[in-house]
């Protein structure tokens, strides 16, 4: 997201204040290595081992984990007939995974024959995330994708008064609110749980997935007749690097609006 998103430096943008200038493609490619081991499994194997993997940032999209095609369990593998082109990277094939009766259907897919601006390619493989059942950094679960390492999420303890208006009415008022700064999204305040009115919320079965952050749940605000559905979000169990928003909650929806010292965002 950082390199290759505005306002990372790769995201191809005209709007950036600068001093310097890239010269380039307006679609950029950079490859790095990624420094941990990395494994994947799939109906109880693992399919991927390495600790030579690398990251590839492409405008636009979050970094992709590529590895050595040696680091791929091939006796597990199986060609298919699907070839995609990617103008940046050149033709792609694919391969299914095969555990016994399981199959995760086109879920490799490499570069045999990379085009001349991305060589680099070759000799590596990529695996699409949600097509295996865990991935493992080092021996710690990774959700949602590996995290990039350009990436930043700052907690800041802020005694600003943070209101959370529907109209005229408060939903949540606090002066103990924790500002999250994340690269490339505005910044959120959560609020201690005790500072909400949580007897307007309604949990619901959404759930959404953080690499940064962990897994959160959702509530709808109700209020005069109206849901404002799935407007409040906590991470209920944060990952250890964002472990201090356990307990607050924050706030989004085209109908709420968030007061800091009086003014709105």
């Amino acid at each position: 997201m950082t390199l290759t998103r505005v306002p990372g430096p790769l995201a191809g943008s005209d709007d950036q204040l600068t001093n310097y200038r890239i010269d380039g493609p307006a679609h950029r490619l950079l490859m790095h290595p990624f420094p941990r081991r990395v494994r994947a499994e799939f109906a109880g194997e693992t399919v991927l081992d390495t600790r030579n993997g690398v990251l590839v940032h492409e405008t636009g999209l979050s970094p992709q984990l590529y590895v050595p095609e040696a680091d791929l369990r091939s006796d597990l593998l199986k060609s298919t007939d699907l070839h995609t082109h990617c103008p940046f990277k050149g033709d792609a094939s694919y391969r299914s995974i095969h555990v016994g009766d399981q199959v995760a259907e086109n879920a490799v897919w490499n570069y045999p024959d990379p085009i001349a601006s991305a060589p680099w390619l070759a000799g590596y493989a990529a695996l699409y995330w949600g097509r295996v059942d865990r991935w493992l950094d080092e021996d710690d679960e990774a959700v949602g994708h590996l995290p990039d390492p350009f990436h930043r999420v700052d907690i800041r303890a802020t005694g600003q008064r943070v209101r959370v208006l529907a109209g005229e009415n408060v939903v949540a008022d606090s002066s103990r609110a924790l500002l999250l700064s994340e690269t490339g999204l505005p910044n959120r305040y959560y609020l201690p749980t005790e500072d909400i009115r949580t007897e307007l919320l309604t949990a619901t079965v959404t759930r959404t997935v953080c690499p940064y952050k962990g897994w959160a749940s959702y509530w709808t605000v109700n209020l005069d007749g109206r849901e404002l559905t799935d407007a409040v979000w906590e991470y209920q169990e944060p990952l250890a690097e964002s472990s201090r928003i356990a307990g607050y909650r924050s706030f989004l929806h085209k109908e709420l609006t968030t007061e800091v010292d009086g003014q709105p965002l």
